[in-house]
């Protein structure tokens, strides 16, 4: 089995978990893990690792994710999505055109976000989720999020529905924002689909279905990781670096993934100048 990572376009219905599972499966590996969990009825890239790509996880750079969404008007569920209840709807005008890009304006920039009940956050170590379909309310902290791009993609009147493209910061609910930004827009909605088109630097671009994944569709991590990179040349350098001991490098970063000839070693951080320790075993 290669070690690696997978770059899968998951479908509605299924959980990222279920996608792991799948994977497991197909390739006959128990280590196996995902960067960033989508909902159900999401769809688009999910990253998956599989052996000792897991240990690439952190440094994959996920600061920043795209998404596509469909927002729909007059309608509140109980999850901000299909999945949920309907909780309550009204027949609200539908908002002008002019008003629609005015509020997706308002959009941008840091906000405090309120994680949703049906969410995998932890808190007491139970997932929210859990406590949500016992029906408990859990006392939550907000968190500090940023929208860097809202833009609307297209408007149905008839369907009362909004498209939008979004990019935003991690740890963002992009349903939250759906019923903000209908807030914004005098009324209720919630998100009808919502499509990841892409994590930090990876896209969507070359993702294949589950159903489509092979063995040799497993990828290298290291073009995909963010990390300035150093090359290890120094033998004695290369011998403490797998023991896990500390090295000398004339280098500003305060991270650093070092290589040796196109593979990674470890992940380095600055202890002092000029002296950098171990933050991640070798790969």
């Amino acid at each position: 089995m290669k070690d690696g990572i997978l770059l899968i376009d998951k479908e509605a219905g299924v959980t990222s978990r279920f996608v792991d599972n799948k994977v497991q499966r197909l390739l006959g590996t128990k280590k196996v893990g995902h960067l960033g969990t989508l909902d159900p009825f999401a769809t688009g890239l999910l990253v998956v690792a599989v052996g000792k790509g897991t240990k690439y996880l952190p440094y994959l750079g996920d600061e920043e994710k795209e998404y596509e969404a469909r927002l729909r008007l007059f309608e509140r569920t109980s999850t901000g999505d299909p999945d949920g209840e309907i909780l309550e709807r009204r027949e609200d005008p539908f908002p002008e055109e002019g008003r629609i890009h005015e509020a997706a304006s308002k959009m941008l920039g840091e906000q405090e976000q309120l994680p949703p009940m049906a969410s995998a956050v932890k808190i007491d170590g139970k997932p929210l989720y859990e406590r949500f379909r016992k029906g408990e309310e859990v006392v939550r902290k907000p968190r500090r999020i940023q929208v860097h791009s809202f833009e609307i993609l297209g408007i149905d009147g008839e369907k009362h529905e909004i498209s939008f493209r979004t990019r935003v910061s991690r740890g963002t609910y992009v349903r939250v924002l759906g019923e903000e930004f209908a807030s914004l827009l005098g009324t209720i909605g919630h998100l009808v689909s919502l499509r990841r088109l892409s994590i930090g630097g990876i896209t969507l671009e070359k993702a294949r279905l589950l159903s489509d994944i092979r063995e040799e569709d497993v990828l290298d991590p290291l073009p995909f990781l963010t990390l300035p990179k150093a090359e290890i040349e120094d033998e004695e350098d290369l011998r403490f670096v797998r023991n896990g001991a500390g090295i000398t490098l004339q280098r500003e970063e305060e991270r650093l993934l070092l290589v040796k000839e196109g593979k990674a070693l470890a992940v380095y951080r600055k202890a002092l100048p000029g002296y950098y320790v171990s933050e991640r075993g070798l790969f």
